[in-house]
């Protein structure tokens, strides 16, 4: 049995980029992106400053979270331990990204499919060691089997003290490092307000507020590769329309089936076409974030079953099928057995709504979305926007007093949910300083204005004045106030944890 792992000792390097240079020309990796790349981080202050570097690419972890949350087995674990890649199937969905501890995985920007390090397994299934462990003139990269004792890497490892990064992660990564400085492997540990040449700009990650203590200054990142968000403006849009799509079913289906609505019209008619709608939208808003849009259908084709992406992407088909079944049953008068299947089709809205709870927590690198309430908070989530969607059509009528009524009463009760569930996911505990720096990025950093304002102040705090009202009409205010803010929590909620470096 072979196991493949690199070794790096930190001692050996000395910054000098080779690494680098010759991965890029032996797989051609363009320009902008990299799969080794060397970070510097510098200590102390003069005459007393030291600089470390550290040597950084894929870990091909023996439990690759990677490879679980690829929809189509793009992302795969070979049996020699190497986590290959295959980019004839990645549809580009960048979930791969968002589950390396190690940002390790870019995407290609002539292939638009992911890659990252493959142990230049072209070279290794030849005998051949990888293009940077030939170049190193310090031979402070070594690669080999660790199955093997007799081999170099395995010789080295024996009763040396090494480290790997982020072991809480669970992912038992095969990339160990000799001398490796905490500040080198922990990214919050160093402040990155500075490189060598440049300052960063105002929209990313500017390091925790690490104080300067009577020793020296902290330590500062001072040369790293560039590693922007991954997923872009149609997530958090899709996680308001997938909670809409769902909780305008979960309302309006058992609500007519239990007789606590008759305005079949309204929450039979109009809502099943919303409903509909509003997962079609869904569909489209995720299609609109892949990289390889043209393959979108692999997702179902070629689907990876322990991929969240993947069975989410059945669950929205099933549910939105099962709306329009529903939606038809109802136009042609057949409502009992509409009511019938309304308690299955519940059962779908609540999957739908909440699936992504379990997809964030596959995204292993994004610390602030492991949060055991996000599915709960999920399924509030969408009888907030369900209620919201149908108080819009108060003005109109369209729902009675009572109903608009009972609908407020919905509204108020899934406004304050949420407002428990942000409470405890932002201000609450984190086990981990990658998930306290992106909650606090959200409460106190770029975000806060989005978050206060947004969120808490028109989505919450108006939302709820608005739905206190005695008149029926200022309740589609704050089902739309409500939206607003729910657009508002997901937008920061999805970006500023994409925001915190994993290397």
């Amino acid at each position: 049995m072979t196991t493949y792992g690199f070794l790096i000792d930190q001692s050996r390097c000395i910054g000098c980029h080779a690494c680098t240079v010759a991965c890029k020309v032996e797989n051609a990796v363009p320009l902008g992106v990299f799969r080794t790349w060397v970070k510097y981080v510098e200590k102390g202050a003069f005459p007393n400053a030291r600089r470390y570097f550290q040597v950084t690419r894929c870990n091909h972890c023996a439990n690759p979270p990677c490879v679980y949350v690829c929809p189509t087995r793009a992302m795969y674990r070979r049996p020699d331990g190497i986590v290959e890649f295959d980019p004839e199937r990645c549809i580009g969905c960048k979930a791969c990204m968002q589950a390396c501890p190690y940002d390790a995985i870019y995407i290609d920007p002539q292939s638009h499919t992911a890659a990252k390090c493959h142990f230049c397994s072209h070279r290794t299934d030849l005998g051949l060691e990888p293009a940077c462990v030939v170049v190193c003139p310090t031979h402070a990269i070594i690669a080999g089997d660790l199955d093997d004792p007799e081999s170099e890497i395995s010789r080295r490892l024996v009763g040396r003290d090494v480290s790997v990064r982020r072991p809480e992660q669970g992912t038992r990564p095969k990339l160990f490092y000799i001398d490796a400085d905490e500040a080198t492997l922990s990214p919050e540990a160093a402040r990155r307000d500075q490189y060598i040449f440049a300052e960063w700009g105002p929209t990313v990650y500017t390091g925790p507020e690490v104080p300067e203590t009577l020793a020296g200054p902290s330590p500062r990142t001072v040369y790293d590769v560039p590693h922007g968000r991954p997923w872009h403006w149609p997530v958090p849009a899709y996680l308001v329309t997938k909670a809409a799509g769902a909780g305008i079913y979960l309302l309006s289906a058992p609500g007519l089936a239990l007789g606590l609505f008759q305005s079949g019209a309204f929450f039979g008619t109009v809502a099943g076409l919303l409903s509909a709608l509003l997962v079609a939208v869904t569909a489209l808003l995720l299609v609109l974030d892949l990289d390889r849009p043209d393959r979108f259908i692999y997702v179902l084709l070629r689907a990876q079953r322990r991929s969240w992406l993947a069975l989410g992407g059945y669950i929205l088909t099933a549910f939105g099928a099962w709306v329009v079944g529903w939606w038809v049953l109802r136009l042609l008068g057949l409502r009992t057995l509409a009511d019938g299947l309304a308690w299955p089709g519940a059962l779908l809205a609540l999957a739908a709504a909440g699936y992504t709870a379990f997809l964030f927590g596959q995204c292993e690198g994004r610390d602030l979305w492991q949060s055991p309430l996000l599915l709960p908070h999920l399924l509030a989530e969408a009888v907030l926007a369900g209620a919201g969607v149908l108080l819009l059509g108060t003005p109109l009528g369209l729902p009675s007093p009572s109903e608009a009524g009972l609908l407020r009463w919905v509204l108020l009760g899934a406004l304050a949910t949420h407002a428990l569930f942000i409470g405890s996911e932002l201000f609450g505990p984190h086990p981990t300083a990658h998930g306290r720096l992106a909650a606090e990025r959200i409460t106190r950093g770029p975000y806060r204005g989005l978050f206060w304002g947004g969120a808490v102040g028109v989505g919450i705090i108006l939302a709820g004045l608005l739905a206190l009202l005695p008149a029926t009409v200022p309740w589609a205010g704050a089902g739309l106030a409500a939206l607003a803010g729910l657009l508002a929590y997901s937008w920061a909620f999805v970006m500023a944890p994409q925001e915190i470096p994993n290397s």
